[in-house]
């Protein structure tokens, strides 16, 4: 990818402006389309297919990059005429929908029937939406009703029960923008609308679906859809106004280098991590400074960049810096990556907008800020951001806990910037057992109980029922709090109906790090993780070990690199050197300081 020469005068932290952008779009749109089928319907990307399939996986990448040519040059015009070629690719792909053939796209179906390419009409209707003057309108009209009765199967069938309510919400939003609304498109629409109701917890955070599932959906999803949406239509929403708030907590989720943390599924989609910092810049709503979202933005695209996220052909990779298997779904496939896209919403920004005049700034001080509505508690310090999850766990409210579903991108207590969860067939990295007859639980269902900060410290807390296979010990829960101060974190559980014979097993972090017993520990030593995390290939974990029968109390002091305060703890009372005191009580939960 040939990117211009770095401008350290306007950006003094990345180096990046927006040439540097449209040159990253032009860049990934023209290594895709190198493999184009021969009616420029489907892009088939080199790799393994998903679950959904090939000629699924096919339509994904010309969907997907539609939708990065599209804010391409409705931002800044089509010099690269890419809007032709994804208008021949329109034609050749809805002329006989369902076919066995190299061109004609899957008819779009439920969520649980080959579902996935309800989640591409979404980019499709956008794209189109986008790009309208310069490519639907230009489209001959036996064209354009193919297209249009291709994107109404988004609204025939059922969606999965999250976030894919908004896609056949963006696909009615395109049609009712070219005049080809109806009664279908007004249900879709408020069905979807009613849903996002009902998912808001507050604070500009949604779940993603009934359950308790906060991650980058919020951002690239949630609030990304209804905002263009209203946006593209010259509406006010208040969707805005939650898209501020939610701003207000993003932006602590990127170090200093521009790494996003690593927490959440679809992590695959990298960069497109900052896709709402720059909707809210293009839209007006956020409380950033334009300096400042140009720092989050340009640093997640350089340091994705940097790190090998594009390999020799030029295209995206399924993983993280690199190709990394544990990193993705059962759904990713070749062309799942770009989703990426969503990221250069940015580029509807013009040239003379302040994202792009304005000076480049960064916020790096170290801070801690509880977010009690997801249940998280963020430490940053040293430009290194850990969360600590006390509130999201991808689990629907119908579903059994069991181990076999275990995620470790949602499961363990921590996550950061700097380290990536071991993978599943792994020791767990940052997280709390219990050892019933040689059998490690696993935390599924997250019950948050708290989170609160104060000056330079918080605390998040919450309980679970730890798993052993597909059961549960009758009587068993271990209730966490977190605390962090600078650097330091202090994590403390206590552990209700341990049988006989139960012993506790805590481990740190998946990378140079400090793990010191404080309350109930009774042994120390490494685990070996051989398959490594998306930072490294191979990892030792600290672990400490001690007996859990009946009513235990443990806690331990953990730092993320080298060195930390001299943190002590009598029982739940945790002191640091500097007399600041902590302590924790239950039945009922407190958390108090001073």
């Amino acid at each position: 990818m040939k990117l211009p020469p770095d401008d350290h005068e306007l950006s003094p932290h990345t180096g990046y402006t927006r040439e540097h952008w449209v040159a990253a779009a032009d860049g990934l749109l023209d290594a895709a389309w190198r493999w184009a089928s021969p009616g420029k319907a489907r892009l088939d990307l080199p790799g393994p297919a998903s679950a959904n399939g090939v000629r699924s996986d096919g339509l994904e990448g010309f969907a997907r990059t539609f939708l990065a040519a599209a804010f391409r040059v409705a931002g800044g015009g089509d010099p690269r005429n890419w809007l032709e070629r994804y208008a021949e690719g329109l034609d050749a792909g809805t002329r006989t929908p369902g076919r066995d053939d190299p061109e004609s796209w899957p008819v779009i179906l439920g969520h649980d029937v080959a579902g996935q390419p309800m989640v591409e009409s979404a980019s499709v209707a956008l794209g189109l939406r986008l790009t309208r003057p310069w490519l639907w309108d230009q489209l001959e009209t036996p064209v354009q009703d193919r297209v249009e009765e291709w994107l109404r199967g988004a609204l025939r069938h059922v969606p999965a029960p999250n976030n894919w309510y908004l896609f056949p919400f963006t696909v009615a939003g395109f049609l009712v923008d070219v005049g080809r609304g109806d009664a279908a498109t007004a249900r879709a629409r408020d069905r979807a609308l009613e849903l996002l109701e009902g998912w808001y917890r507050g604070d500009g955070w949604y779940a993603d679906g009934d359950g308790r599932a906060f991650d980058y959906y919020n951002g690239w999803a949630m609030h990304l859809y209804p905002v263009l949406d209203a946006h593209l239509a010259g509406k006010p929403t208040h969707h805005g106004d939650r898209l501020r708030e939610h701003l207000a907590s993003l932006k602590l989720w990127f170090g200093a280098d521009g790494a996003p943390l690593h927490f959440g599924r679809s992590l695959t989609y990298r960069f497109a991590a900052v896709s709402a910092v720059g909707l809210g810049a293009v839209t007006g709503g956020t409380p950033l400074r334009p300096g400042l979202s140009r720092r989050l933005l340009s640093g997640a695209l350089k340091y994705f960049l940097d790190r090998g996220a594009v390999d020799d052909h030029g295209l995206l990779s399924l993983g993280w810096h690199g190709p990394h298997a544990p990193t993705t779904q059962f759904y990713s496939g070749p062309g799942s990556p770009y989703w990426a896209s969503k990221a250069f919403v940015c580029l509807l920004a013009p040239e003379d907008h302040p994202l792009w005049t304005s000076t480049e700034e960064s916020e790096d001080a170290d801070t801690i800020r509880a977010e009690p509505a997801p249940g998280f508690l963020l430490q940053k310090a040293d430009g290194v951001v850990r969360l600590h999850n006390h509130g999201s766990d991808h689990l629907r409210p119908h579903e059994a806990e069991s181990a076999a579903g275990d995620d470790p991108h949602y499961g363990r207590f921590a996550y950061s910037t700097h380290t990536g969860p071991t993978a599943k067939d792994n020791p767990a990295d940052n997280h709390f057992a219990v050892v019933v007859e040689g059998v490690r639980s696993v935390r599924r269902r997250i019950h948050p109980l708290g989170a609160g900060s104060g000056d330079g410290w918080g605390w998040a807390a919450s309980w679970h029922r730890p798993i052993f296979g597909t059961a549960a010990v009758p009587g068993l829960r271990v209730e966490s709090v977190t605390v962090a101060r600078g650097r330091d974190e202090v994590r403390v559980h206590r552990v209700v109906g341990g049988p006989p014979g139960a012993t506790a097993e805590q481990t740190g972090w998946a990378a140079d790090s400090v793990l010191e017993p404080l309350t109930g520990w009774a042994g120390q030593d490494e685990v070996r993780a051989p398959h490594g995390t998306a930072y490294t290939p191979w990892v030792t974990l600290a672990r400490l070990t001690g007996p859990a029968e009946g009513t235990t109390v443990f806690a331990a002091h953990a730092v993320l690199g080298a060195g930390g305060a001299d943190v002590t703890a009598d029982g739940t009372e945790i002191r640091w050197p500097d007399g600041f005191t902590v302590r924790i009580a239950f039945d009922p939960l407190e958390v108090t300081a001073g």
